[in-house]
Protein backbone atom coordinates (compact mmCIF):
# COMPACT_ATOMS: atom_id res chain seq x y z
CA UNK A 1 0.00 0.00 0.00
CA UNK A 2 0.98 3.73 -0.95
CA UNK A 3 0.40 6.62 0.87
CA UNK A 4 -0.15 9.09 -1.30
CA UNK A 5 2.63 11.84 -1.40
CA UNK A 6 0.51 15.35 -0.93
CA UNK A 7 4.11 17.39 -1.88
CA UNK A 8 4.07 15.69 -5.04
CA UNK A 9 1.16 14.34 -6.52
CA UNK A 10 -1.20 14.08 -10.07
CA UNK A 11 -5.29 13.73 -9.88
CA UNK A 12 -6.64 10.73 -11.89
CA UNK A 13 -8.42 11.62 -14.90
CA UNK A 14 -9.95 10.05 -17.60
CA UNK A 15 -6.57 10.14 -19.69
CA UNK A 16 -5.32 8.21 -16.54
CA UNK A 17 -7.66 5.33 -16.27
CA UNK A 18 -7.35 5.11 -20.10
CA UNK A 19 -3.65 4.96 -20.15
CA UNK A 20 -3.90 2.33 -17.27
CA UNK A 21 -6.39 0.08 -19.22
CA UNK A 22 -4.35 0.40 -22.70
CA UNK A 23 -1.16 -0.42 -20.97
CA UNK A 24 -2.65 -3.76 -19.07
CA UNK A 25 -4.19 -4.90 -22.79
CA UNK A 26 -0.44 -4.21 -24.36
CA UNK A 27 1.03 -6.56 -21.50
CA UNK A 28 -2.02 -9.21 -22.11
CA UNK A 29 -0.39 -9.14 -25.29
CA UNK A 30 3.08 -8.99 -24.87
CA UNK A 31 2.65 -12.45 -22.44
CA UNK A 32 0.82 -14.13 -24.76
CA UNK A 33 1.69 -12.84 -27.96
CA UNK A 34 -1.35 -14.34 -29.98
CA UNK A 35 -4.85 -13.72 -28.34
CA UNK A 36 -7.88 -12.69 -29.25
CA UNK A 37 -10.31 -9.44 -28.09
CA UNK A 38 -12.42 -11.65 -26.80
CA UNK A 39 -9.71 -13.17 -24.11
CA UNK A 40 -8.47 -9.98 -23.83
CA UNK A 41 -12.13 -8.85 -22.35
CA UNK A 42 -12.17 -12.60 -20.19
CA UNK A 43 -8.31 -11.71 -19.00
CA UNK A 44 -8.56 -8.07 -18.22
CA UNK A 45 -12.49 -7.99 -17.06
CA UNK A 46 -12.93 -4.89 -19.33
CA UNK A 47 -15.99 -4.18 -21.47
CA UNK A 48 -16.48 -5.07 -24.81
CA UNK A 49 -16.64 -1.60 -26.31
CA UNK A 50 -13.25 -0.48 -24.17
CA UNK A 51 -11.12 -3.63 -25.83
CA UNK A 52 -12.42 -2.64 -28.77
CA UNK A 53 -11.59 0.86 -29.10
CA UNK A 54 -8.05 0.41 -27.01
CA UNK A 55 -6.97 -1.99 -29.11
CA UNK A 56 -7.99 -0.19 -32.33
CA UNK A 57 -5.80 2.40 -30.90
CA UNK A 58 -2.73 0.35 -30.18
CA UNK A 59 -2.98 -1.24 -33.90
CA UNK A 60 -3.52 2.02 -35.47
CA UNK A 61 -0.34 3.18 -33.29
CA UNK A 62 1.23 0.04 -34.36
CA UNK A 63 1.84 -1.02 -31.19
CA UNK A 64 -0.40 -3.91 -31.98
CA UNK A 65 -0.58 -6.18 -35.61
CA UNK A 66 -3.30 -8.21 -36.33
CA UNK A 67 -2.48 -11.99 -37.07
CA UNK A 68 -3.98 -15.18 -38.43
CA UNK A 69 -7.53 -16.26 -37.32
CA UNK A 70 -8.03 -18.50 -34.33
CA UNK A 71 -10.07 -21.34 -33.61
CA UNK A 72 -13.54 -21.22 -32.71
CA UNK A 73 -15.96 -24.20 -31.90
CA UNK A 74 -18.69 -22.18 -33.15
CA UNK A 75 -19.40 -18.78 -34.67
CA UNK A 76 -16.98 -16.34 -36.37
CA UNK A 77 -13.42 -16.74 -36.11
CA UNK A 78 -11.18 -14.64 -33.96
CA UNK A 79 -8.31 -12.25 -35.36
CA UNK A 80 -5.61 -12.92 -32.83
CA UNK A 81 -3.45 -9.96 -31.76
CA UNK A 82 0.26 -10.34 -31.71
CA UNK A 83 2.58 -7.33 -30.49
CA UNK A 84 4.48 -5.44 -33.20
CA UNK A 85 8.09 -6.23 -31.86
CA UNK A 86 9.95 -3.86 -34.63
CA UNK A 87 7.48 -1.29 -33.64
CA UNK A 88 10.59 0.35 -31.25
CA UNK A 89 14.37 -0.69 -31.03
CA UNK A 90 15.89 -0.02 -27.97
CA UNK A 91 20.00 0.24 -27.59
CA UNK A 92 20.99 -1.25 -24.37
CA UNK A 93 24.97 -0.56 -23.09
CA UNK A 94 26.53 -2.38 -20.30
CA UNK A 95 28.99 -0.71 -18.71
CA UNK A 96 32.13 -3.09 -17.17
CA UNK A 97 35.74 -1.97 -16.43
CA UNK A 98 37.17 -3.98 -18.94
CA UNK A 99 34.72 -4.64 -21.92
CA UNK A 100 31.78 -2.64 -22.76
CA UNK A 101 28.59 -5.06 -24.50
CA UNK A 102 26.49 -2.98 -27.18
CA UNK A 103 23.03 -4.24 -28.56
CA UNK A 104 19.61 -3.07 -30.34
CA UNK A 105 16.50 -5.04 -29.37
CA UNK A 106 13.15 -5.07 -30.13
CA UNK A 107 10.19 -5.13 -27.65
CA UNK A 108 10.49 -8.50 -26.98
CA UNK A 109 14.42 -7.79 -25.59
CA UNK A 110 15.46 -9.86 -28.73
CA UNK A 111 19.13 -8.77 -30.29
CA UNK A 112 18.90 -7.24 -33.52
CA UNK A 113 22.42 -6.77 -33.14
CA UNK A 114 25.11 -7.58 -30.59
CA UNK A 115 29.15 -6.37 -30.25
CA UNK A 116 31.63 -6.10 -27.23
CA UNK A 117 34.48 -3.54 -27.16
CA UNK A 118 37.14 -2.38 -24.92
CA UNK A 119 35.79 -0.01 -22.19
CA UNK A 120 37.70 3.09 -22.83
CA UNK A 121 39.54 5.06 -19.60
CA UNK A 122 38.42 8.39 -21.56
CA UNK A 123 34.64 9.03 -21.06
CA UNK A 124 34.59 11.53 -23.85
CA UNK A 125 36.05 8.45 -26.14
CA UNK A 126 33.51 6.33 -24.91
CA UNK A 127 30.79 8.44 -26.45
CA UNK A 128 31.83 8.56 -29.37
CA UNK A 129 32.66 5.33 -30.50
CA UNK A 130 29.37 4.35 -28.85
CA UNK A 131 27.59 7.68 -30.52
CA UNK A 132 29.09 5.83 -34.55
CA UNK A 133 27.72 2.36 -33.38
CA UNK A 134 24.33 3.78 -33.09
CA UNK A 135 24.45 5.79 -35.89
CA UNK A 136 25.59 2.60 -38.09
CA UNK A 137 23.32 0.59 -36.46
CA UNK A 138 19.85 3.08 -37.33
CA UNK A 139 21.17 2.89 -40.63
CA UNK A 140 21.71 -0.84 -40.67
CA UNK A 141 17.59 -1.21 -39.49
CA UNK A 142 15.83 1.61 -40.96
CA UNK A 143 12.27 -0.05 -40.85
CA UNK A 144 12.94 -0.14 -36.60
CA UNK A 145 12.02 3.34 -35.36
CA UNK A 146 14.62 3.54 -32.65
CA UNK A 147 13.12 4.57 -28.78
CA UNK A 148 16.29 5.37 -26.86
CA UNK A 149 19.30 4.08 -25.09
CA UNK A 150 19.63 2.26 -21.46
CA UNK A 151 22.63 2.37 -19.94
CA UNK A 152 23.45 -0.24 -16.94
CA UNK A 153 26.85 0.94 -15.13
CA UNK A 154 29.40 -1.30 -12.41
CA UNK A 155 28.25 2.01 -9.61
CA UNK A 156 25.58 3.89 -8.45
CA UNK A 157 23.62 6.72 -10.28
CA UNK A 158 22.12 10.12 -8.71
CA UNK A 159 18.28 9.77 -9.11
CA UNK A 160 18.37 13.93 -9.29
CA UNK A 161 21.24 14.36 -11.61
CA UNK A 162 21.26 11.61 -13.38
CA UNK A 163 25.58 11.56 -13.08
CA UNK A 164 27.20 8.13 -11.84
CA UNK A 165 28.29 9.46 -8.19
CA UNK A 166 30.01 6.04 -6.85
CA UNK A 167 31.93 3.76 -9.10
CA UNK A 168 35.43 2.16 -7.20
CA UNK A 169 35.67 -0.27 -9.93
CA UNK A 170 35.61 1.95 -12.79
CA UNK A 171 38.42 4.55 -13.79
CA UNK A 172 36.06 7.25 -14.77
CA UNK A 173 35.46 10.31 -12.14
CA UNK A 174 31.68 11.16 -11.72
CA UNK A 175 30.79 12.42 -15.61
CA UNK A 176 27.21 14.05 -17.37
CA UNK A 177 26.92 10.43 -19.48
CA UNK A 178 23.10 11.12 -19.80
CA UNK A 179 23.92 14.70 -21.30
CA UNK A 180 26.95 13.51 -23.53
CA UNK A 181 25.25 10.48 -25.35
CA UNK A 182 21.58 12.35 -25.49
CA UNK A 183 23.76 15.39 -27.44
CA UNK A 184 25.74 13.07 -29.32
CA UNK A 185 23.66 10.33 -30.53
CA UNK A 186 19.66 12.47 -30.10
CA UNK A 187 18.27 9.98 -28.28
CA UNK A 188 17.15 9.86 -24.31
CA UNK A 189 19.39 7.75 -22.29
CA UNK A 190 18.25 6.29 -18.75
CA UNK A 191 21.42 5.17 -17.00
CA UNK A 192 21.07 3.06 -13.98
CA UNK A 193 23.63 0.74 -12.16
CA UNK A 194 24.42 -2.96 -13.03
CA UNK A 195 22.36 -5.10 -9.95
CA UNK A 196 19.43 -2.53 -10.72
CA UNK A 197 19.15 -3.39 -14.26
CA UNK A 198 19.86 -7.12 -13.71
CA UNK A 199 16.57 -6.70 -10.87
CA UNK A 200 14.49 -5.11 -14.17
CA UNK A 201 15.92 -7.78 -16.58
CA UNK A 202 14.92 -10.46 -14.19
CA UNK A 203 11.49 -8.68 -13.93
CA UNK A 204 10.67 -7.80 -17.31
CA UNK A 205 12.38 -10.86 -19.43
CA UNK A 206 13.21 -13.17 -16.77
CA UNK A 207 12.33 -17.13 -15.58
CA UNK A 208 14.11 -17.68 -12.20
CA UNK A 209 11.88 -14.77 -10.28
CA UNK A 210 8.84 -14.83 -12.78
CA UNK A 211 5.72 -13.57 -11.14
CA UNK A 212 7.60 -12.78 -7.83
CA UNK A 213 7.06 -9.59 -6.02
CA UNK A 214 9.81 -10.12 -3.55
CA UNK A 215 13.52 -10.88 -4.66
CA UNK A 216 16.79 -9.62 -4.66
CA UNK A 217 19.69 -9.65 -7.62
CA UNK A 218 23.20 -10.19 -6.50
CA UNK A 219 25.62 -9.49 -8.98
CA UNK A 220 29.40 -10.95 -8.14
CA UNK A 221 32.26 -9.63 -10.70
CA UNK A 222 34.63 -7.16 -9.87
CA UNK A 223 33.20 -6.01 -6.81
CA UNK A 224 29.31 -7.13 -5.46
CA UNK A 225 26.15 -4.90 -5.76
CA UNK A 226 22.37 -5.53 -5.25
CA UNK A 227 19.35 -5.23 -7.07
CA UNK A 228 15.90 -5.13 -5.36
CA UNK A 229 12.55 -5.72 -6.55
CA UNK A 230 10.16 -5.54 -3.09
CA UNK A 231 6.19 -5.16 -3.27
CA UNK A 232 6.67 -5.60 -7.22
CA UNK A 233 8.96 -2.36 -6.75
CA UNK A 234 12.39 -1.27 -7.97
CA UNK A 235 14.20 0.56 -4.24
CA UNK A 236 16.58 3.01 -5.22
CA UNK A 237 15.91 4.97 -2.32
CA UNK A 238 15.84 8.87 -2.24
CA UNK A 239 19.26 9.42 -3.75
CA UNK A 240 19.34 6.36 -5.64
CA UNK A 241 22.17 5.18 -3.86
CA UNK A 242 20.14 2.56 -1.76
CA UNK A 243 21.76 -1.98 -2.23
CA UNK A 244 25.51 -0.80 -1.53
CA UNK A 245 25.13 -4.09 0.53
CA UNK A 246 29.14 -4.67 -0.95
CA UNK A 247 30.19 -1.82 1.14
CA UNK A 248 28.87 -3.17 4.65
CA UNK A 249 31.88 -3.89 6.47
CA UNK A 250 32.04 -7.29 7.59
CA UNK A 251 34.84 -6.21 9.92
CA UNK A 252 36.63 -3.18 10.80
CA UNK A 253 40.05 -4.56 10.23
CA UNK A 254 39.97 -6.20 6.60
CA UNK A 255 41.39 -5.46 3.25
CA UNK A 256 41.02 -1.96 2.08
CA UNK A 257 38.17 -1.80 -0.48
CA UNK A 258 37.67 0.25 -3.36
CA UNK A 259 35.47 2.50 -1.73
CA UNK A 260 38.03 3.66 0.58
CA UNK A 261 36.72 1.54 4.23
CA UNK A 262 37.63 -1.86 4.84
CA UNK A 263 36.66 -5.19 5.35
CA UNK A 264 33.35 -4.75 3.05
CA UNK A 265 31.55 -7.87 1.74
CA UNK A 266 32.70 -7.42 -1.66
CA UNK A 267 36.80 -7.53 -0.59
CA UNK A 268 35.54 -10.97 0.67
CA UNK A 269 33.08 -11.99 -2.04
CA UNK A 270 34.03 -10.72 -5.23
CA UNK A 271 35.90 -12.15 -8.30
CA UNK A 272 39.05 -10.53 -6.75
CA UNK A 273 38.57 -11.40 -3.47
CA UNK A 274 38.94 -15.18 -4.97
CA UNK A 275 42.12 -14.28 -7.22
CA UNK A 276 43.73 -12.80 -4.12
CA UNK A 277 42.75 -16.36 -1.87
CA UNK A 278 44.33 -18.30 -4.47
CA UNK A 279 47.38 -15.79 -4.94
CA UNK A 280 47.74 -16.01 -0.82
CA UNK A 281 47.20 -19.45 -0.19
CA UNK A 282 49.59 -22.54 -0.87
CA UNK A 283 52.74 -23.74 1.71
CA UNK A 284 55.14 -21.24 2.64
CA UNK A 285 58.43 -21.69 -0.38
CA UNK A 286 56.27 -23.24 -2.36
CA UNK A 287 56.56 -21.63 -5.72
CA UNK A 288 53.35 -21.10 -8.38
CA UNK A 289 52.67 -18.72 -11.21
CA UNK A 290 50.12 -15.83 -9.49
CA UNK A 291 46.44 -16.02 -11.89
CA UNK A 292 45.67 -12.49 -13.06
CA UNK A 293 41.86 -13.00 -13.32
CA UNK A 294 39.04 -14.55 -12.40
CA UNK A 295 38.55 -16.75 -15.84
CA UNK A 296 42.01 -18.26 -15.02
CA UNK A 297 40.89 -19.46 -11.36
CA UNK A 298 37.95 -21.05 -13.10
CA UNK A 299 40.04 -22.76 -15.48
CA UNK A 300 42.14 -24.05 -12.66
CA UNK A 301 39.28 -25.46 -11.04
CA UNK A 302 37.94 -26.92 -14.40
CA UNK A 303 41.64 -28.93 -13.62
CA UNK A 304 40.91 -29.98 -10.32
CA UNK A 305 43.45 -27.58 -8.90
CA UNK A 306 43.22 -27.94 -5.06
CA UNK A 307 44.06 -24.35 -4.17
CA UNK A 308 41.66 -23.22 -6.76
CA UNK A 309 38.86 -25.05 -5.52
CA UNK A 310 39.54 -23.76 -1.94
CA UNK A 311 39.61 -20.19 -3.38
CA UNK A 312 36.04 -20.59 -4.74
CA UNK A 313 34.89 -22.67 -1.81
CA UNK A 314 36.21 -19.55 0.51
CA UNK A 315 34.49 -17.15 -1.73
CA UNK A 316 31.23 -19.03 -1.29
CA UNK A 317 31.21 -19.31 2.36
CA UNK A 318 31.71 -15.21 2.29
CA UNK A 319 28.85 -14.77 -0.25
CA UNK A 320 26.72 -16.92 2.25
CA UNK A 321 27.32 -14.61 4.91
CA UNK A 322 26.43 -11.69 2.83
CA UNK A 323 23.18 -13.16 1.34
CA UNK A 324 22.69 -14.33 4.72
CA UNK A 325 22.35 -10.75 5.78
CA UNK A 326 19.92 -9.64 2.72
CA UNK A 327 17.30 -12.73 3.95
CA UNK A 328 17.33 -11.48 7.57
CA UNK A 329 16.98 -8.05 6.82
CA UNK A 330 14.87 -8.08 3.17
CA UNK A 331 12.87 -11.45 3.59
CA UNK A 332 12.94 -12.01 0.19
CA UNK A 333 11.22 -15.46 -1.92
CA UNK A 334 13.71 -15.82 -4.33
CA UNK A 335 17.55 -14.55 -4.65
CA UNK A 336 19.12 -14.94 -7.63
CA UNK A 337 22.66 -14.93 -8.52
CA UNK A 338 24.42 -13.55 -11.53
CA UNK A 339 27.81 -13.68 -12.44
CA UNK A 340 30.55 -16.13 -13.83
CA UNK A 341 30.49 -17.65 -10.56
CA UNK A 342 27.37 -19.30 -11.80
CA UNK A 343 29.93 -21.62 -14.05
CA UNK A 344 30.88 -23.18 -11.22
CA UNK A 345 27.34 -23.11 -9.70
CA UNK A 346 27.25 -27.19 -8.53
CA UNK A 347 30.20 -26.48 -6.63
CA UNK A 348 29.40 -22.62 -4.94
CA UNK A 349 25.74 -23.45 -4.71
CA UNK A 350 25.92 -25.52 -1.74
CA UNK A 351 27.97 -23.86 0.14
CA UNK A 352 26.14 -20.53 -0.18
CA UNK A 353 23.02 -22.19 0.53
CA UNK A 354 24.37 -24.10 3.61
CA UNK A 355 25.10 -20.93 5.32
CA UNK A 356 22.19 -19.02 4.68
CA UNK A 357 20.37 -22.00 6.09
CA UNK A 358 22.45 -21.57 9.33
CA UNK A 359 22.62 -18.41 9.78
CA UNK A 360 19.50 -16.59 8.40
CA UNK A 361 16.62 -18.13 10.62
CA UNK A 362 14.45 -15.66 10.47
CA UNK A 363 13.33 -16.71 6.29
CA UNK A 364 14.91 -20.28 5.59
CA UNK A 365 12.75 -20.75 3.03
CA UNK A 366 14.07 -18.57 0.28
CA UNK A 367 15.26 -19.80 -3.04
CA UNK A 368 18.88 -19.26 -4.04
CA UNK A 369 19.49 -19.84 -7.85
CA UNK A 370 21.91 -18.65 -10.41
CA UNK A 371 21.15 -16.65 -13.45
CA UNK A 372 24.37 -17.53 -16.37
CA UNK A 373 25.74 -15.33 -18.08
CA UNK A 374 23.79 -16.65 -21.46
CA UNK A 375 20.93 -14.81 -20.83
CA UNK A 376 22.89 -11.38 -20.41
CA UNK A 377 20.94 -9.74 -17.46
CA UNK A 378 23.05 -6.64 -17.53
CA UNK A 379 22.86 -6.03 -20.95
CA UNK A 380 18.80 -6.98 -21.00
CA UNK A 381 18.47 -4.58 -17.92
CA UNK A 382 19.49 -2.09 -19.82
CA UNK A 383 16.82 -2.55 -22.86
CA UNK A 384 14.48 -2.84 -19.86
CA UNK A 385 14.97 0.53 -18.63
CA UNK A 386 13.75 2.39 -21.72
CA UNK A 387 10.86 -1.09 -22.70
CA UNK A 388 9.11 -0.06 -19.27
CA UNK A 389 8.44 3.46 -20.18
CA UNK A 390 5.51 1.78 -22.41
CA UNK A 391 4.57 -1.52 -20.51
CA UNK A 392 5.05 -0.21 -16.82
CA UNK A 393 2.47 1.22 -14.65
CA UNK A 394 2.10 4.57 -14.98
CA UNK A 395 2.86 6.73 -11.51
CA UNK A 396 -0.38 8.92 -10.82
CA UNK A 397 0.43 9.59 -7.21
Amino acid sequence: MRKIDLNNFQVATSETARDINSRIILNLVRKYQQISRADLMRQSGLQRSTVSVITEQLISEQWLREGAMGASLRGRRPTMLHLNENRAGIFGINIQPVFTDLALANLSGHFLAQESIPTPRNPAVFVKQIASRVNEWIAAHPVTACEGIGVSLPGRVDLSSQKFVFAPNLSWHAADLKSQLEKATGLSVSMENAANACALSEFWFGKHADGVNNFVVVTVSEGIGVGMILNGQLVRGTSGLAGEFGHVALTDDGPQCGCGNHGCWEVYASNLAAVRYYNEGGSRGQKRKPVQTFSELLQLNAHENPRAKKALERMAEYLGKGIAMLVAGLAPDVIVIVGDITQVWNQAGPIVTDIVRRRASTHPSVKITASGNASQPRLRGSVALVLQRYFAVPTVA
